[in-house]
């Protein structure tokens, strides 16, 4: 019992140091990384340029002014991007003093060259005539739906698209229904039912019976 008592003072006597050890060594780790990002060769701020910690997801841009300002440690290493401006990438010392950083960044602008495009009149009004009477016109939403609402397209899709659950569980209830309605007695057969030969003759007809391969 008295080992226990004395195991249990060192450990309340060590424990909070070590946790408080800690805290100081992860609070002093924190930097805030603040500046101006500008052009390099006119020192003007650079807007909406994209200051990224690399490996983590965290990030800011800068405002109007070029000025940012952003949570990093020491270590982290800080990329700064702009869609017209080559990047730039920039390290925390470990060995920074201080939770205070700052960077005045200059940005050098990103030149691409494209290739050179020609643009050349019609050699003659009856060229441009033609071109312009066999150019093929990409169909609009409206045409797009009126093909997609054909009866033919309807057909189509009715015998391939698969039914749904609600579909099959009511042809199930119907079968199940007609077997029983017609429960010890024999089922009217549609071989003799002039109506069923008209709906045979119209499906022949459209092509229903064809085969689709």
């Amino acid at each position: 019992m008295k080992k226990f008592l004395l195991y249990l003072l060192i450990a309340a006597f060590f424990i909070p140091n070590s946790a408080k050890a800690q805290f100081e060594t992860a609070r002093d780790s924190v930097v805030q990384l603040y500046g101006v990002i500008m052009t390099a060769d006119s020192l003007v701020g650079i807007p909406a340029v994209s200051i990224v910690v690399r490996g983590q997801n965290r990030g800011t841009v800068t405002n109007g002014d070029g000025v940012f300002s952003i949570v990093v440690l020491k270590g982290d290493e800080v990329e700064f991007t702009h869609v017209s401006y080559k990047p730039k990438t920039i390290s925390i010392p470990r060995s920074l003093e201080g939770n205070q950083y700052s960077v005045i960044q200059l940005m050098v602008a990103d030149t691409v060259y494209l290739p050179a495009t020609i643009l050349k009149p019609r050699p003659t009004p009856e060229q441009f005539a033609r071109d312009f009477v066999n150019a093929r016109v990409p169909d609009d939403n409206i045409e797009i739906a009126r093909q997609n609402t054909s009866e033919a397209k309807r057909r189509v899709l009715l015998q391939t698209t698969p039914g749904d659950g609600g579909e099959a569980t009511r042809v199930q209830f119907r079968n199940l229904a007609n077997r029983a309605v017609y429960q010890g007695q024999i089922p009217p057969m549609n071989i003799f039912n002039p109506a069923a030969w008209a709906d045979f003759i119209d499906s022949w007809k459209r092509g229903d019976f064809k085969n689709k391969k």
